[in-house]
C-alpha cells in the first residue's frame, strides 16, 4: 500500500466471513490457498487495550481449533507500515475452497469440552 492509497480491505480477497460450525461466525476460504500463505495481520500490540492488543478483522473472526490449519506468528515490522509489533496468520497447510480457517489459541476457548469432536464429525 502506498501512502496515498486509502483503499482498505478488512480481509484478503480470497477470504470471507460466514456462519461457523465451531462458534458463531468464522473465516472461510473463497478459493484454494497454498501452505505458507501470509493471510495478514490479525492483532496489533498495544498495552492500552485489554489483553494488550487490538484485534483486527482477521483476528476477531478466526476460530480456535486444537488441530488448526493456520498458525500465528509475531513480527515487529511490517513491510508497508514500518515498525509495529503485531501477529500475522500464516496457513500451516493447504486450505481448500470452502474450508474454515482456524488457529490454536487459549483466549476465549468455549466451555463445551466436546465442541471440537462435534465440529470434526460435521465436516
Amino acid at each position: 500500500m502506498k501512502n496515498n492509497d486509502y483503499s482498505y480491505r478488512p480481509l484478503p480477497h480470497f477470504l470471507t466471513i460466514s456462519k461457523s460450525k465451531i462458534e458463531g461466525i468464522g473465516v472461510f476460504a473463497k478459493e484454494n490457498i497454498d501452505k505458507g500463505t501470509d493471510l495478514g495481520m490479525s492483532h496489533v500490540f498495544d498495552s492500552r487495550f485489554p489483553d494488550g492488543y487490538i484485534r483486527l478483522s482477521l483476528g476477531g473472526f478466526i476460530n480456535h481449533h486444537e488441530i488448526p490449519n493456520c498458525k500465528a506468528e509475531i513480527y515487529n515490522k511490517d513491510s508497508e507500515i514500518g515498525l509495529v509489533r503485531h501477529i500475522r496468520l500464516i496457513t500451516a497447510k493447504k486450505i481448500k475452497k470452502g474450508d474454515e480457517l482456524t488457529v490454536r489459541y487459549i483466549i476465549n476457548i468455549l466451555d463445551n469440552p466436546n465442541w471440537e469432536f462435534e465440529y470434526e464429525v460435521s465436516q
